[in-house]
């Protein structure tokens, strides 16, 4: 039997932060399988983790939302290495994970005491087109949100680092958290535009401090609102960099980012950005997470 870990990533208080199914030992699992367990946990993602085919990784991961599977996810990257650490006491150490569409990552486990923080390194960011007139408006209409609250000093933009999102910055807390978005408009949203994550952000953060308040939402992939998105704050920090809206020096940004506080499931990623010598940015997030529980798979 498969063991089965229900992990909460981005936190250190169980039922807060972003949950994900982690299925260890899933070689036996056919696709179909996978599918039937994520859709039966409901979580944004679930991971299923599988034996290396090649001598360039250490292990192989696939990640499905409810309705389909997807190229990589950073929150369930966290749990999965994480739950790793903890059924099979992993000292701190690096590794490479092997996603289901061959991307290679590096993941880093560190110990902290009792606490496992789980770093991972996402693909160099791709920034895909602006978004500009007609479809900014459509696409603040889809969210909820009008034409004020949009921010003056960044465009809305598609930016990648293994999973493309739409970043859009409002100008404070209020705006961000009053949304309350179309799913039928941002899936044909996310149809048009061929990519199915709208990270909705602002810095104006209020007295928590952390740099970012962000929520993240992808009907597309069944997925309403994700409560703390790895995958979103990876571009978000590329996006930062490259657009000059906070200070790099020497081209390097490292700064915390909040979500979840919509759900009632708050959490915290941290995030670094540097930039290559070839003027590429190379991305990295990280994260510590707990177990909600534990139990055996009947597949």
């Amino acid at each position: 039997m498969s063991v089965l870990y229900q992990v909460d990533a981005f936190t250190r208080t169980p039922f807060s932060g972003n949950p994900a199914g982690v299925v260890l030992t899933a070689d036996g699992l056919t696709k179909r399988h996978m599918l039937a367990v994520a859709r039966e946990l409901n979580n944004s993602e679930t991971a299923f983790v599988l034996r290396a085919d090649d001598t360039d990784h250490d292990v192989r991961v696939r990640f499905f939302t409810p309705t389909t599977e997807v190229p990589t996810c950073g929150h369930a990257t966290v749990a999965t290495h994480f739950a790793r650490a903890v059924e099979y006491g992993l000292p701190a150490g690096s590794l490479v994970q092997k996603t289901g569409t061959g991307l290679l990552q590096r993941v880093r486990i560190d110990r902290d005491g009792d606490q496992v923080w789980i770093g991972m390194h996402q693909g160099a960011a791709v920034f895909g087109p602006e978004l500009g007139g007609s479809r900014v408006g459509r696409l603040l209409r889809a969210l909820g949100a009008a034409p004020g609250d949009l921010a003056d000093d960044g465009p809305v933009q598609i930016v990648s680092t293994g999973h493309a999102k739409v970043l859009v910055q409002l100008r404070d807390r209020t705006a961000v958290d009053a949304l309350r978005p179309d799913a039928a408009a941002l899936t044909a949203l996310s149809h048009e535009l061929d990519t199915n994550g709208f990270f909705v952000f602002t810095r104006a953060t209020g007295e928590d401090r952390p740099l970012t308040w962000s929520r993240m939402f992808a009907p597309a992939i069944g997925i309403p609102e994700d409560p703390v998105t790895g995958n979103g704050h990876g571009p978000l920090g590329a996006y930062l960099l490259r657009h000059g809206i906070v200070p790099a020096p020497d081209g390097r940004l490292s700064f915390t980012g909040r979500q979840g506080v919509a759900m009632g499931r708050p959490g915290d990623v941290r995030v670094h950005v540097e930039t290559a010598t070839d003027g590429e940015l190379l991305v990295s997030i990280s994260g510590t997470a707990v177990t909600a529980f534990r139990t055996e798979l009947p597949l």
